[in-house]
């Protein structure tokens, strides 16, 4: 297994020292803050993943073989969810983006337990498109 960029090493201690969902879900909303804006334009039709129930864009960019995502969403829980999600993902290649098992990373932050179905298949859905956008 490949080492975790520093930003994924970063969510797992802090969401490992939460003491219960109160606790994770008030992370994920301070970690949703933390992404990246997209411009007016980036919230166009062809960056919206499809699959998601609420609105998600997504953009991705390489640099020097190494993918950085950008993603935003209308619903606070859903940018926590990208925010750790992009900190597993950003910094790695197409190979290593490949690897990325979404369910073994969120329940290693303690939060599969409270991923609805529709919130998981929407992270899925996030995770596919970051893959087709590398291949």
């Amino acid at each position: 297994m490949t080492a975790l960029p520093p930003a994924a090493a970063e969510a797992l201690d802090t969401f490992g020292q939460a003491s219960g969902w109160e606790q994770r879900a008030r992370l994920l909303m301070q970690w949703g803050e933390r992404l990246e804006p997209l411009d007016e334009s980036e919230r166009s039709e062809a960056n919206l993943v499809s699959g998601c129930e609420s609105r998600v864009w997504l953009v991705g960019a390489p640099d020097a073989g190494r993918w950085h995502f950008r993603a935003a969403s209308d619903a606070r829980l859903i940018r926590g969810l990208l925010a750790v999600l992009l900190a597993r993902v950003n910094g790695l290649d197409e190979g290593e983006l490949a690897g990325v098992d979404m369910a073994d990373w969120f329940n290693r932050l303690g939060l599969s337990r409270q991923l609805s179905p529709s919130r998981s298949n929407g992270m899925n859905a996030v995770l596919q498109r970051m893959r087709e956008l590398t291949g």
